[in-house]
């Protein structure tokens, strides 16, 4: 039996709100996998979502139908921890550890799979305009009409305040 996997390491998003997420997600078809994490506003969704994907492009490199796939396991454990110094009162200090999460998303086939009620469109690619070649831009000289006006600007903050008389 053929398992796509995808791996999404050092996410800085901590592994608990990730297992909130992970939790509704797991042992659903990849349509509606995609369809509950697209319309989540958790934070780590986003990346969640992108993971998904990956692991169906990986499925497909291996031939395998992406209507019959569904979500087997999905693994949120922790990643390093980034460790910083907040100050405090008197000289103490407190610290912050910004935890960080691995995850592992394997999917594998199944039979008898209903798809119809979860399917996201995907947004057409914008097609990119032939551009034509610009012409170059010569310098503008500068003209002593241009050169006139750039001499007489009003006086700015700082001349206003220094040219005052001292008490």
């Amino acid at each position: 039996m053929k398992e796509a996997t995808a791996k999404l390491k050092n996410l800085t998003v901590t592994p608990r709100k990730m297992r909130s997420i992970s939790g509704v997600i797991r042992g659903y078809p990849v349509n509606r996998a995609l369809a509950e994490v697209k319309t989540s506003n958790l934070r780590g969704s986003e990346e969640l979502f992108k993971l998904i994907k990956s692991a169906v492009t990986n499925a497909k490199a291996l031939k395998m139908d992406e209507n019959k796939l569904y979500i087997k396991t999905l693994l949120v454990n922790e990643g390093p921890m980034l460790k910083r110094i907040l100050p405090r009162a008197r000289g103490s200090a407190d610290r912050i550890e910004k935890k960080m999460s691995h995850i592992t998303l394997v999917l594998a086939e199944k039979e008898n799979i209903d798809n119809s009620q979860y399917l996201i469109p995907e947004a057409p690619k914008k097609k990119k305009k032939p551009t034509e070649p610009k012409e170059k831009l010569k310098p503008k000289t500068p003209t002593p009409e241009d050169t006139a006006q750039k001499t007489e600007k009003k006086p700015g903050f700082f001349k206003k305040v220094f040219r005052r008389k001292s008490i």
